[in-house]
């Protein structure tokens, strides 16, 4: 089965081509902007003539889009989530490859919810930002492009790679620097939100999955758990033998305070907390896993405290 990956460079990426890379029976082509990839091409400012004369030399029987930007302005994001995407619908619509596409999609296109609740894919998507918005759209480019396609909505994504800058991430190094400085207490902000954490690995088997099934439509991708962040606090804590304290901030950060998210000026009404989680979901998400379980035979296997020693790992190895 020949493969053209898009993103494998990026946080999901890298475990997707290292999925398909252990299976003897994919022939696997990454094209992205970096130097590294097999074939160099910007889906954001790139042809979509261009990449279809490109997937009628290659043929490849799957498509997956794993590229895009989790942070930037609204502009941004609609270049690389929704133009981007735009572009792979075309190519494809054009080329002669007949190539089924899997789409990468994520959980900030349902926006708040219910808490108490768990998302299934027939909910009525209200995303509260740019980043779900531009998610949303692209997904609704890909359902409404008439290709066999199936989009994938990943909750949290946690484990290896972390982004430094993600709540997980920013939650380990400010661990690590506690540690490092000798401080017997750890002050954040934002531990309240509660979301699904799923481990990356988790998402590259389903990815994987989702290549040699004949599923279409949107599909969610969780644990099917919603976890608050202080309880993952408390976790990464004991992985990593910190004996401090951790005491959540009630009012606004000090300057000298770590803060997991993104404070915001405005309250968020849909939740608690004083720190929005910087997804633009409020104070809960849980994923409804069912269809993923039915129509991908695919269960998550990796639990959280081993995501997190993961994280913890990286973080620990850092100068």
């Amino acid at each position: 089965m020949r493969v053209l990956l898009i993103g494998a460079n990026g946080y999901l990426g890298r475990f997707v081509a290292d999925r398909l890379l252990a299976d003897p029976a994919v022939q696997l082509t990454a094209l992205g902007r970096g130097d590294d990839a097999d074939v160099r091409f910007d889906l954001a400012s790139g042809s979509p003539g261009a990449l279809t004369r490109f997937l009628d030399a290659v043929h490849p029987g799957v498509v997956i889009n794993c590229a895009g930007a989790t942070r930037g302005g609204a502009r941004e994001l609609t270049r690389h989530n929704t133009v981007a995407v735009a572009t792979v619908c075309e190519a494809l619509r054009r080329s002669g490859c007949g190539a089924r596409l899997v789409q990468i999609g994520c959980g900030a296109e349902y926006g708040p919810s219910q808490p108490g609740s768990s998302t299934a894919e027939d909910a009525v998507p209200r995303p509260g930002g740019p980043y779900g918005v531009s998610k949303l759209a692209a997904t609704e480019l890909v359902l409404g492009s008439g290709l066999d396609a199936v989009v994938l909505r990943v909750f949290s994504p946690a484990g290896p790679g972390t982004p430094a800058g993600s709540p997980l991430g920013r939650l380990a190094e400010a661990m690590r620097r506690a540690m490092q400085s000798g401080d017997g207490e750890l002050k954040l902000g934002g531990l309240g939100v509660q979301r699904d954490f799923i481990d990356v690995r988790d998402v590259a088997r389903a990815v994987h999955a989702a290549s040699l099934s004949a599923a279409q439509g949107v599909i969610n991708i969780g644990s099917g758990r919603a976890v608050r962040l202080r309880d993952a606090a408390a976790v990464l804590a004991r992985v990593a033998g910190y004996g401090g304290a951790l005491h959540e901030l009630d009012g606004p950060p000090g300057p000298l305070r770590a803060t997991i998210g993104h404070p915001r000026s405005e309250p968020d009404p849909s939740g608690p907390a004083a720190y929005p989680y910087p997804d633009g979901c409020g104070s809960w998400q849980q994923a409804d896993v069912r269809t993923a379980r039915d129509r991908l035979g695919w269960r998550p296997r990796i639990n959280l405290e081993e995501s997190l020693a993961d994280i913890w790992m990286e973080a620990a190895c850092r100068i």
